[in-house]
């Protein structure tokens, strides 16, 4: 059965905004300045627009908008505001709505995924302590979304073993998280995108990026690794430490008492303020169990897609903190020693995860904006 061609019923809200600035006589320039977004961003809606409309240029969509009411016919055209090349926005953006969804993966796991935003497609590979009914709420997680939204429709997942995910599955091997990414982009249904990994998902982001050379445009990690703790050159102090630490994951993380999970978040958030620490060590609570957190946690161990590394065609951006205490800064500087002409960005920061008004958090928001538009993407 062939599919219905999109119609103007069908525009969304920041499609609309794009046609009532193309109204005004505005460059692409223009209402890229206009609205924070990149000029490749605006060509992108104008293609959406014109496909919705059946029309083939601008001055067609305006007068077909008309007929069709969807544009106020007193419109006028407008001075758009000074702006540098990717200058971050000072206000924050209204609250992206997200639709959550449900596939499953080869051997039947449910994998919770959402979609938010508009614009071309990003896939954020699944990473830790993702809960998708949770994360835009929370301040651990809610800039990153921001962001990752910001230009893009985002495609986020959560963990087999966590979040809206199924928790009772039988395998949490790191191909089952690979494959689990590859039910969820089939069920998208998108066709070529850049990839986001954060952490543990980075490796996952760089295996699907190799395995799926086709679909992948370009790869951006942060806070990412090649190799998990048991394939690195660990002293014997360094062994019995990644040892207490899944003894205390095992004893203390479903305690009403949070001192344990506190020893997680203050390895991930070391300089961040205290409502954050309280927020990672609630979402830590919230989006898995204590035997899947000792589950995922030694999985993640075992990690090691330096082979799969060196396959990367596509252009990668890897981005890391220098005195990241959760994923050390020589990882992240591995990980990009061996993908081909990766660009690799050092991040002034203690923080695994980046906190929102840090100079790092600027700096990588920078480095991501213009990584990707500079491709046109």
């Amino acid at each position: 059965m062939e599919e219905k061609p999109p119609s103007p019923d069908q525009l969304t809200e920041r499609e609309i905004e794009i046609l009532e600035h193309l109204a005004t006589g505005l460059s692409d320039q223009q209402i890229a300045a206009a609205l924070f977004l990149s000029s490749n961003t605006v060509r992108w809606y104008n293609r959406q627009i014109y496909n919705k409309l059946g029309v083939g240029n601008r001055t067609q969509a305006i007068a077909q908008a008309r007929v069709l009411g969807l544009l106020d016919s007193k419109a006028t055209p407008t001075s758009p505001p000074v702006q540098t090349s990717h200058q971050v926005p000072t206000t924050k953006q209204q609250k992206v709505e997200q639709r959550i969804h449900f596939t499953h993966s080869y051997d039947g796991t449910r994998i919770a995924y959402a979609i938010a935003g508009n614009g071309p497609p990003l896939v954020k590979a699944a990473n830790y302590m993702s809960h998708q009914e949770y994360d835009w709420d929370s301040p651990v997680w809610q800039h990153w979304l921001e962001e990752l939204t910001h230009e893009h429709s985002l495609i986020t997942s959560d963990e087999r073993g966590s979040g809206l995910s199924d928790w009772d599955t039988e395998d949490v091997s790191f191909e089952a998280w690979v494959r689990d990414l590859e039910a969820v982009v089939d069920a998208a249904g998108v066709r070529q995108f850049p990839v986001f990994g954060m952490s543990q998902g980075g490796a996952v982001a760089v295996a699907y990026t190799a395995l799926h050379p086709e679909k992948v445009s370009h790869l951006i990690v942060h806070g990412g690794y090649a190799r998990g703790w048991l394939n690195r050159d660990l002293t014997p102090e360094g062994i019995e430490e990644e040892k207490l630490m899944i003894s205390l994951m095992r004893v203390g993380w479903g305690r009403d008492n949070p001192a344990f999970r506190q020893v997680f978040a203050m390895q991930l958030f070391p300089q961040a303020p205290a409502e954050q620490i309280h927020a990672l060590e609630m979402q830590m609570r919230i989006s898995v169990s204590p035997e899947n957190a000792v589950r995922l946690e030694s999985e993640m161990h075992r990690i090691d897609v330096r082979h799969l590394a060196t396959q990367i065609k596509v252009p990668a951006l890897i981005l890391h903190s220098r005195g990241d205490e959760a994923v050390p800064f020589n990882e992240g500087r591995l990980l990009a020693s061996l993908i081909p002409n990766a660009q690799f960005v050092a991040l002034e920061s203690k923080n695994h995860l980046l906190t929102e008004h840090e100079p790092a958090w600027q700096k990588f928001v920078t480095a991501f904006r213009n990584f990707l538009s500079s491709s046109g993407v």
